[in-house]
């Protein structure tokens, strides 16, 4: 949807201009104003609009000077019954200059110019599944490993360690570090210990201090990549 002001003395021109956009679906008209002072009034209270409908010859301020005074004017299509003045308003970046009488596909035709040029809109970002689902003796259990502290190897077992729970589980610790891959806040921090950095309250004589009382050990040969990760926390 794109927001559009109109600003022409000629009335039947302003009435052509807001019944084609009442006609397109994608345009919403903010004002349609007579002259140039009442359209520099407009901009200057800190209105804003995506796309201004200009006309060129106005009694007091022309379009042009108009769009010479404005800071961060919008998209402009000129609309005029003169063709000699398309110079002057491309050297001031119009986006499109239409010679009246236009008809509607014309009309649409700027508009459609002016939306090539709009921005794209951000991607929506995607919510990342934190959860895996692991073997705990019989069972497959659902863990979200946002809430684990940190996973400690035990010969060809894993403890996998929350606030509130263990489970052990028949893994390696390499093996569940490789599916740990996409969870950019588990680190290896020792030959032993996969740690998450998000529970990390304190850090002291190399060893992380988690919540409820839990301390992994820093191995000396991870000591220079973790310490390197804790910019990123």
């Amino acid at each position: 949807m794109l927001t559009c002001a109109i600003i022409d003395d000629d009335e039947i021109n302003r009435l052509t201009l807001e019944h084609y956009i009442e006609l397109s679906p994608n345009l919403k008209l903010e004002a349609s104003l007579a002259d140039g002072i009442a359209g520099l009034a407009f901009f200057r209270e800190g209105k804003q609009v995506d796309v201004l409908f200009l006309d060129i010859e106005m009694p007091h301020l022309s379009g042009l000077e108009l769009l010479r005074v404005l800071t961060d004017p919008p998209e402009v299509i000129i609309t005029t019954s003169r063709q000699d003045f398309a110079v002057d308003a491309f050297e001031l970046r119009v986006t499109d200059y239409l010679v009246k009488p236009f008809d509607f596909a014309r009309f649409t035709q700027a508009v459609e110019r002016v939306q090539s040029r709009q921005p794209p809109a951000p991607a929506a970002e995607s919510p990342v599944n934190t959860d895996l689902f692991v073997k705990v003796n019989s069972r497959m259990v659902r863990i979200n490993f946002d809430d684990v502290l940190y996973v400690e190897a035990l010969s060809d077992y894993v403890n996998i360690v929350t606030a509130k729970h263990k489970y052990i589980v028949y893994t390696t610790l390499k093996a569940l570090e490789t599916r740990l891959r996409t969870f950019p806040n588990f680190i290896r921090v020792h030959r032993s210990y996969l740690l998450n950095t998000q529970h990390i309250e304190s850090i002291e004589d190399n060893t992380a201090n988690l919540r409820d009382g839990h301390f992994v050990p820093i191995g000396k040969s991870y000591q220079e990549a973790f310490y390197k990760s804790l910019q990123r926390i």
